[in-house]
């Protein structure tokens, strides 16, 4: 964050906040019998409500705090993604220049991920808390440190943290253009060299971009960060999301336009989300606030989810302004009754929508389905003369309890509609379809997807119950 005046009253400590996500797991396709706002059972913890529309809902997570039983069991109970506060910035993961420490970053990863809950990767390449080592350089010199330290820490966690935000607050605050910086001295295509170099060190993450105060479509900075994302786009350059701090206080309040902005960014073709949201207030104003943003976010399918930037009142950046959903004893406020009534409510996403984004590639090893005994099996998912289609299952993610696949659907000739038959293992069931309709185990193409033309393919994933091992696609069926 910038040492000097912010015009939109952020403050400019280094030692900042906790951010906690509100957020989606990508916005996944839903079917129709998922969740309806009218569903009597509904959740009551944010993450599990924000899961029943494919969505995540996270916090920001300090070390200094996992000793505290009621920080823990809220933020366990609560949350199903983490972003770790500081522990995972520059000057906490390279105290010294290639000499890396991931004890305390490892720390909040571990505590996460035993817990069941996914990890934001926070945050690569940044002109703030960077070591002193750092701080001294500049040119070449500087670039190549840069690259290194992207590249060593995301090798560390390669495969395991679904989303990274590469390149933080890297904009002015009044021009809208670059942020002046050691960074940007070394040339102004660094913002797009650490997200090739992001892509290089784990082609599976998703690579983000993430600033404050570009929650105004008519702000100079957001117009800024708004073309350098059409620009990398147009161009190639890998980046897959855009995070919005969303740190609102009277003098930075939300806008009218927030959800419009929002889908100006979703239609460049990147996943949004909200990255380090708290609101400064009280009461019903504060509630109502929380629970616009929240309805911002479910009412755009590339709105991954949402995080907050802390767990209780006393936990946060803000404390003064009393900015979170939990008060300091950690008791629910109105805030986070309306926050998880929208999130409830939220409708099912429309799976014929193509604009809804595939789920993020995540942590475990890609497993394929075993393959049949009979090569020339129609249901063999690898036989290219089965039943006009074949099909390949691949498991992106695992948890205890469950799992996300994607399958393939190729076609060796012309095809108008394909259905596709899983093979689940006992105990194990489909809980979420997207770019797919479901009929027990056999999920079919959806309008837009059906025609496949010779040698091409289509794709659908889906969220299942229990375990993953032995899920396989065991047919393909062609029309």
């Amino acid at each position: 964050m910038s040492s000097r005046p912010n015009p939109r009253g952020r403050p400019t400590t280094s030692a900042r906040r906790t951010t906690v996500l509100i957020g989606a797991v990508s916005a996944t396709l839903l079917t129709g019998t998922l969740f309806h706002p009218m569903v009597a059972n509904a959740a009551t913890t944010l993450g599990a409500a924000a899961a029943q529309s494919g969505r995540y809902f996270g916090t920001a997570i300090s070390t200094g705090r996992l000793n505290d039983s009621t920080y823990t069991r809220i933020a366990n109970a609560e949350f199903n993604m983490v972003t770790a506060e500081n522990e995972m910035k520059i000057d906490a993961t390279e105290p010294n220049q290639n000499q890396f420490n991931f004890s305390n970053a490892d720390r909040v990863f571990d505590w996460a991920t035993q817990n069941g809950k996914k990890v934001r990767g926070h945050t690569l390449a940044w002109h703030s808390q960077q070591p002193n080592w750092m701080q001294n350089m500049s040119g070449t010199a500087l670039r190549s440190a840069m690259k290194n330290h992207i590249t060593k820490v995301m090798q560390h966690y390669q495969g395991k943290i679904p989303y990274w935000d590469v390149v933080n607050e890297a904009y002015d605050d009044s021009s809208g253009g670059r942020r002046s910086s050691n960074l940007q001295s070394t040339g102004n295509d660094w913002i797009e060299d650490a997200f090739k170099t992001a892509r290089a060190a784990d082609s599976t993450a998703k690579l983000c971009y993430n600033d404050y105060n570009t929650d105004n479509s008519t702000w100079a900075k957001t117009k800024g960060v708004y073309a350098m994302v059409k620009d990398f786009k147009a161009r190639g350059v890998p980046i897959d999301c855009v995070g919005f701090q969303s740190h609102f206080n009277s003098g930075s309040p939300y806008p009218s336009n927030y959800r419009a902005n929002l889908e100006s960014f979703a239609a460049l073709g990147v996943d949004v989300q909200i990255t380090e949201l708290d609101i400064e207030g009280s009461g019903q104003t504060q509630a109502n606030t929380f629970a616009n943003v929240t309805k911002d976010c479910l009412a755009i399918p590339r709105c991954n989810g949402i995080t907050v930037w802390g767990v209780r009142d006393s936990d946060s950046w803000r404390a003064s302004g009393t900015p979170l959903l939990f008060d300091n004893s950690g008791n629910k406020k109105a805030a986070y009754t309306s926050v998880l009534a929208a999130l409830n409510a939220a409708p099912p996403v429309d799976p014929t929508d193509p604009t809804t984004p595939t789920t993020p590639t995540t942590p475990t090893t890609p497993t394929t389905p075993t393959t049949p005994t009979d090569p020339t099996d129609p249901t063999d998912p690898t036989d290219p003369t089965g039943d006009g289609c074949t099909a390949t299952l691949t498991v992106q993610d695992s948890w205890n309890g469950g799992f996300v696949a994607s399958v393939k659907v190729s076609a060796a000739s012309s095809i108008s509609g394909w259905t596709v038959g899983l093979t689940l293992p006992n105990g194990s069931s489909i809980s979420n379809v997207w770019n797919g309709t479901r009929s027990g185990t056999s999920v079919s193409n959806v309008a837009w997807n059906g025609s496949v033309g010779s040698g091409r393919s289509a794709e659908f994933g889906f969220q299942g119950t229990g375990s993953a091992s032995g899920v396989s696609a065991a047919s393909c069926t062609a029309r």
